[in-house]
């Protein structure tokens, strides 16, 4: 059962799902859609042309698809915020969408943005990633699956964080970071996010296939070119591996720095792993 408490103001041009909880004094927007079973608490406003998926929780004072803070928007410009089902919105989260007409700031689904987030306009954030309190992400930026970025990062525009990254806590982050890497608060490259790669489910050849792809770009001592034709001459490469090299040439930003101890150690600076 729907239940919409009284000092909500809930668009007649919304569609609200079977099962959603709307707190004291929210506002949902014209041209919203807030999927089954959605639970959105007190003082929480949902934008205009902002969708819910299923079963997303959204906590007190949280902003979802509201105008750009960006000079260029103009007012009527028809442009969506979308999130996925399962994703959890914690207190005073800020999420805007695009001032370009017809384009998307996505949020995946099963994600979790802790306190204090700002996603701005444009950026592309997948599947169970998570990001902790503070982080800023700022337009136009992309996050793939399954990455964890820990509090107080601020992303300049346009970087990319490749799938299963994880991100140390008050860095910057002005560059792009591949799938699979760990970025310490020095902001460099450290090796491998292990832990992440393990619980994602990736057997030990997968990850020791990761691991030796990670150490032959940031800590051979190779430039760029070399390194990725030397991880490419590797047989039959995984579809990891190959997701890596590929995340590597696309870059447009560069790519964020190894750690310049371990480059110093050479490859031996980064252990193997103990199965």
């Amino acid at each position: 059962m729907t239940d919409i408490h009284p000092t909500a103001v809930v668009s007649p041009k919304a569609q609200i799902g079977i099962g959603v909880h709307i707190g004291p004094y929210s506002v949902v927007e014209d041209d919203c859609v807030i999927g089954d079973d959605c639970r959105i608490d007190s003082h929480v406003k949902i934008a205009r042309y902002t969708t819910l998926g299923p079963r997303c929780r959204v906590y007190l004072g949280a902003l979802i698809g509201e105008e750009p803070q960006d000079h260029r928007f103009q007012p009527g410009t028809v442009a969506w915020t979308t999130v996925g089902a399962d994703t959890t919105i914690r207190e005073y989260v800020t999420i805007h969408r695009s001032p370009f007409p017809e384009r998307y700031t996505r949020i995946g689904s099963g994600t979790l943005l802790m306190s204090f987030v700002h996603v701005g306009h444009d950026a592309q954030i997948g599947d169970r990633v998570t990001v902790a309190n503070q982080t800023a992400v700022s337009g136009h930026v992309i996050i793939e699956d399954m990455a964890v970025l820990s509090g107080y990062i601020l992303i300049h525009q346009f970087c990319r964080i490749g799938k299963l990254a994880m991100v140390g806590a008050r860095t910057i982050i002005r560059q792009d970071i591949p799938p699979f890497c760990m970025l310490a608060e020095n902001e460099c490259v450290c090796g491998p996010n292990v832990i992440g790669l393990r619980r994602a489910g990736y057997d030990s050849f997968a990850r020791m296939a990761i691991r030796r792809a990670i150490k032959t770009y940031f800590f051979k001592g190779l430039n760029a070119t070399n390194a990725l034709a030397e991880i490419e001459k590797t047989p039959d490469l995984l579809p990891e591996v190959r997701h890596f090299v590929q995340f590597i040439r696309s870059t447009e930003r560069g790519i964020m720095p190894g750690d310049p101890e371990l480059i110093a150690l050479g490859i031996r600076g980064v252990d193997e792993e103990k199965e």
